[in-house]
């Protein structure tokens, strides 16, 4: 199998699904230059290109491996500063990718999310773990290097002190532990994994796709923004919901309309 990001985009009722796979198997999905660049501009034209997308579900190539982290045999190249800077601006960039992407982003966490793979798990939404094999861990500093670029979103994940123990021990930890710690947000059986992520997908699609867009966004926001900040955000946000789309409705009225026709019919 090549080294790509193979797509497959599912046309639904309610919108498109987009799958997306790291294909290296070869190397646990290493993210090397390639596969970086090819991530991030895969996203971006799946974005523009199904302005229904409700959802990406993001995964690794074969049985054993999510993300196996950045390419060891390309970072042991690297000879200069400034070949590193440009090395981990991809790794950045590709996780930027994940992040800035509107619609919720699924970690379909299929085996070993190492380093580089953690920090783009944990750049989606929400994270679905087999039960098997230990999460992944960020070994950067056996190797020489710290962990960088969107390790820094760890703390508000995890705190700062299991920040701590996975930055600088190098630690292993196992998907009960994630679990535990906010990591992931489920773990099941490898045979149960792809009906956890259609029973997200389900939940996804009975939402109102605008709704669901703004509050990606706004949560983005409450991210770097003051408690006050983050209030006066949501307001607007709350008040944008209500723009009138080409039928001439919007989405809260047509959805609370509904919402209140089939209480009716309960009652």
């Amino acid at each position: 199998m090549n080294t790509q990001i193979l797509k497959t985009i599912t046309r639904r009722p309610r919108g498109t699904i987009a799958h997306l796979t790291v294909s290296r198997p070869s190397k646990l999905n290493a993210l090397n230059t390639s596969l970086l660049l090819s991530l991030s501009s895969t996203l971006k034209f799946i974005e523009s290109s199904n302005k229904d997308l409700l959802a990406v579900v993001l995964t690794g190539a074969g049985p054993k491996s999510f993300i196996g982290g950045a390419d060891i045999a390309e970072m042991a190249s690297l000879d200069s500063p400034f070949a590193a800077r440009e090395f981990i601006s991809k790794v950045s960039d590709a996780c930027s990718a994940v992040r800035n992407c509107p619609v919720p982003v699924i970690a379909r966490v299929n085996g070993y999310a190492l380093g580089a793979g953690l920090e783009i798990a944990a750049c989606c939404d929400l994270g679905l773990r087999v039960g098997m094999r230990f999460l992944g861990c960020l070994r950067k500093v056996r190797v020489g290097i710290p962990s960088v670029v969107e390790a820094a979103l760890l703390p508000g994940l995890i705190g700062w002190g299991r920040t701590r123990r996975l930055l600088m021990l190098g630690e292993n930890i196992g998907a009960e532990e994630a679990l535990n710690w906010g990591l992931v947000e489920k773990v099941v059986e490898t045979e149960e994994l792809d009906d956890a992520v259609e029973g997200w997908l389900g939940l996804l699609e009975g939402n109102g796709p605008l709704a669901v867009r703004k509050q990606k966004a706004l949560m983005r926001i409450w991210e770097d923004s003051s408690l006050d900040q983050a209030i006066r955000a949501g307001v607007d946000a709350f008040g944008e919901s209500f723009v009138t789309d080409a039928q001439g409705e919007t989405e809260p009225k047509r959805m609370m309309g509904a919402f209140l026709k089939g209480k009716g019919k309960r009652s």
